[in-house]
């Protein structure tokens, strides 16, 4: 065996061949500490006496092990959070919910707490507030606490050894970043106590069949504070986000080994708490009924349902420089990729136009169904021509300048059915249904033009 030392940093767990004072990839002075020794075995070496030989179940045997247990799931009652989660909590899972600070994350956990509570032991582990303030939270929020139970202490070996005392249903851990190991190094937040803590709690869902949510915070560039590096470790990733001018939280689901991650679930944030939204086709379309132009009416497709977005696009001459294209909500990238078919297979000249783009709303989506509906809304606002408020622009616009089919379309016709729509321009493909909306098919971008109210 040849042994070789490694040196880490304590702060980001980086890894170097030899001691220096600074951490190279951090940056931090006085981190870099030496490793325990590693063994490697040299070529033609024998394997180590006393190693246990572990012998792999077949899969035939392990399937009908797992047939034979039938999966649960806790239900939190609130539709949008039970959907996002893919019809509630699995037993023994391991999730990870991040946010910016202060959008609401510990709102969210305590209302899932307040739910769960009602039936099974939950168990509330906070390392940033106080006894008096998580109390002040459930007071607030109208909870019952009569199977919460509730802890400050930020080590994870004590927090884990309570909850296999209590057997929970449910551990909460608020925030990651305040909890720490003594069997690792480095201060509380750092990356190396991050994983270290969260290893351990892992072993604590899986072996005893807990379920543990832990918090994490988004730094400045919109990263997951240090559980970034969690999340090949976690079953389940749950951003919380929000538009800082609007009341309304986005809880979507970005890794989810039991369930899609497809589904978004959309609430309103009010003093007592979250409120889901059921017409959630409402809040992403202005509610004016003026007709402006380069106003356009689409529809997405988010998991399971479908919903109404507004974009809206102003095009201005440009004064100095190269044209602009930016966008809000939408792919700058593919804002370019549009703003050049038009130029080339339309005659709308762009070139000497400033375009800025926005969703409604401030929903972030990329979806190709959109194409259509943004090259009406530029021509719409370069040629000061306003398109009505009843009608629906469907499409995914090609090199070529080709309009071609869009996936789930009938839904969303229905979709904009129920909401009063009378016209919707989509592209030449079939529909599975009947659909009382009147359609106008068209081919290419030209011939959409033509057809625009």
């Amino acid at each position: 065996m040849a042994q070789v030392n490694l040196y880490h940093c304590s702060h980001c767990d980086a890894q170097f061949p030899k001691w220096s004072g600074r951490c190279l990839e951090c940056g931090t002075w006085g981190s870099v500490i030496q490793s325990t020794p590693v063994d490697f075995p040299m070529m033609g070496a024998n394997k180590k006496a006393g190693t246990e030989i572990i012998k792999p179940a077949t899969l035939i045997d392990l399937n009908k092990l797992e047939t034979s247990k039938k999966e649960q799931r806790l239900q939190t009652g609130v539709e949008e959070i039970d959907r996002v989660f893919g019809g509630g909590l699995v037993d023994g899972s391991f999730v990870l919910i991040g946010g910016e600070p202060g959008i609401g994350k510990s709102t969210i956990v305590a209302q899932i707490a307040n739910a769960i509570g009602k039936q099974h032991l939950v168990v509330y582990a906070s390392g940033e507030e106080s006894t008096a303030q998580v109390s002040a939270r459930f007071n607030r929020l109208a909870c019952k606490l009569d199977n919460i139970k509730f802890t400050s202490e930020t080590n994870a070996d004590k927090i884990i050894a309570a909850a296999v005392e209590a057997r929970p249903r449910l551990l909460i851990v608020d925030s990651i970043q305040t909890i720490y190991t003594s069997e690792a190094a480095g201060e509380a937040g750092s990356l190396t106590q991050i994983r270290a803590s969260a290893a351990k709690f892992l072993g604590l869902a899986k072996q005893h069949n807990i379920t543990i949510i832990l918090i994490g915070h988004i730094t400045k560039d919109g990263q997951l504070a240090g559980p970034k590096s969690l999340e090949h470790i976690v079953d389940t990733v749950i951003y919380l986000e929000t538009d800082s001018s609007q009341n309304y939280r986005l809880l979507r689901a970005t890794k989810n080994r039991f369930g899609s991650i497809n589904e978004i679930g959309i609430f309103a944030m009010t003093g007592a708490g979250f409120e889901a939204v059921s017409n959630s086709s409402a809040i992403f379309l202005e509610q004016s009924e003026t007709e402006l132009p380069g106003s356009v009416i689409s529809a997405v497709t988010e998991g399971t349902r479908p919903f109404l977005v507004e974009i809206q696009a102003l095009v201005t001459k440009t004064i100095f420089g190269y044209p602009q294209r930016k966008s809000s909500g939408f792919d700058a990238n593919r804002l370019q990729v549009l703003s050049a078919v038009m130029a080339k297979r339309s005659k709308i000249n762009l070139m000497t136009q400033d375009i800025i783009l926005n969703m409604v709303g401030g929903l972030k989506i990329n979806d190709p169904g959109l194409d259509l509906a943004v090259c009406l809304a530029i021509s719409s606002s370069m040629l000061n021509k306003a398109i009505k408020r009843d009608w629906l622009i469907l499409g995914e616009v090609g090199l070529g300048g080709e309009i071609r089919p869009v996936p789930r379309l009938d839904d969303k016709l229905r979709e904009a059915e129920k909401l009063g729509f009378t016209t919707a321009i989509i592209p030449d493909q079939k529909l599975a249904g009947k659909i009382s909306l009147k359609t106008i098919r068209a081919k290419d971008i030209n011939e959409a033009l033509s057809k625009m109210g």
